[in-house]
């Protein structure tokens, strides 16, 4: 038996005017999810807990199998663990983006873009060496990570500032969020040093000289410390890969004992290398158990509030990733359970994260009466009651469980 959790990150929406009053998922094709849901089991999934804020880190350790009320210390610390860094006892991860900022009178400081143009990994792994060379010190140190994402390791001796992500402020005033770096000497010294290294860099001017928003700041948020989780092996006696382009998941998978298999051309958003993550996957279940594949793409469109770019990720996820892994695994007769689901949704209109219960299909290659009977949409959840009956709400930690446990 084979089990795969397959993750379109983001991929839930509200209905959109411009799609008749239809979401993104609904309005896009998507046979292959489609073909699951109305032969499996549909499920309403709580991903988020009540008190967390709804991020990637908290729903996709859901996800996984981990309650984040137990499990969960920070974000920046799993993309350490994804970047083989091993914190000490005195030591904190923060994630750093590289983002565009513009400051206005008084000291005010707007939001313009959370990613700095989604920027090339070289060029950003130039920036960071910049940085390091000019800032990092016995109190701070920074690792190029994958385009905008990025981490800072800070001594706990240092004062911490209160941080807000900077992807829930787009088009929006930060300044109280960045005067509280500015409290604290060290992080002023740190970020206005930062300003003045960025703002003169080669690759910052070309990226002007191109009409690309530049890195102009850098952005620590998401600290914590490294967490202790058992792993998958431990608690479920299942081997597997983690197959993600984002540190933040790899980190996930590190931390659960998982294989990380990083694919070329990766990139965390619609120009992926989608074939070659699918086939990763199918690799990879040659000699293990499970696979957690995930697309950051429809997140990220969710975030630029790019309708165009979310159904572009939404139907490439269903025809490069689904679509492929399904057949191969049909075709090679071996019996497979696998999970559709998204973290959370990423609405168009709001540019970020909400805590809304997302939709998953359970899919048992192996049953063969009719499931859902209904397309995989953010409505597939009430398929089988009343729409003001949903099905019972599962916790997302809860899900792997059925995954490996349940049986025809």
């Amino acid at each position: 038996m084979k089990y795969l959790i397959l993750v379109g990150d983001g991929m839930g929406d509200r209905p959109i005017a411009e799609l008749g009053g239809r979401t993104p998922l609904q309005a896009a094709a998507t046979p292959a999810m489609d073909a699951l849901s109305r032969r499996g089991t549909p499920l309403r999934v709580a991903t988020v807990p009540d008190g967390f804020h709804p991020g990637s880190d908290v729903a996709n350790m859901s996800l996984l199998g981990y309650d984040p009320a137990r499990y969960y210390t920070g974000r920046a610390p799993l993309e350490a663990a994804s970047m083989g860094i091993t914190l000490a006892e005195d030591e904190i991860a923060f994630r750093c983006n590289l983002v565009t900022t513009t400051a206005g009178p008084d000291h005010t400081r707007a939001m313009v873009d959370f990613s700095a143009g989604h920027i090339s990994n070289d060029e950003a792994a130039q920036l960071i060496e910049a940085l390091q060379q000019a800032c990092g010190n016995e109190h701070f140190r920074f690792h190029a990570g994958i385009s905008y994402r990025h981490l800072l390791v800070v001594k706990e001796a240092i004062a911490l500032p209160t941080t807000v992500p900077p992807h829930d402020y787009i088009g929006k005033d930060v300044s109280d969020a960045w005067q509280a770096y500015l409290a604290i000497p060290a992080w002023d010294q740190l970020v206005r040093t930062a300003e003045t290294i960025l703002a003169d860099h080669p690759v910052n001017r070309r990226r002007k000289a191109d009409g690309k928003h530049r890195a102009t700041a850098i952005w620590p948020w998401g600290m914590g410390k490294t967490p202790t989780m058992p792993t998958l092996r431990e608690r479920f006696n299942i081997t597997g890969t983690m197959i993600s382009a984002v540190d933040l998941l790899n980190g996930l998978g590190v931390c659960a004992g998982l294989t990380i298999t990083r694919v070329p051309g990766a990139t965390g958003y619609i120009d992926t290398n989608y074939e070659g993550k699918a086939q990763a996957a199918l690799t990879a279940l040659e000699q293990q158990d499970f696979v957690f594949v995930h697309l950051e793409a429809p997140d990220e469109a969710g975030h630029q509030g790019r309708l165009d770019h979310k159904l572009q990720a939404i139907e490439d996820f269903d025809a490069k990733i689904v679509a492929p892994i399904v057949a191969t695994l049909r075709q090679r007769g071996e019996p497979f359970r696998v999970i559709v689901t998204m973290d959370h949704f990423t609405p168009l209109a709001i540019q970020t994260h909400t805590a809304d219960p997302v939709p998953a299909i359970l899919y048992d290659s192996r049953e063969t009466e009719p499931g859902s009977n209904r397309p995989f949409d953010e409505q597939l959840s009430a398929a089988t009651g009343n729409p003001g009956d949903p099905l019972p709400l599962l916790p997302g930690h809860q899900m792997i469980e059925l995954l490996l446990t349940k049986h025809p």
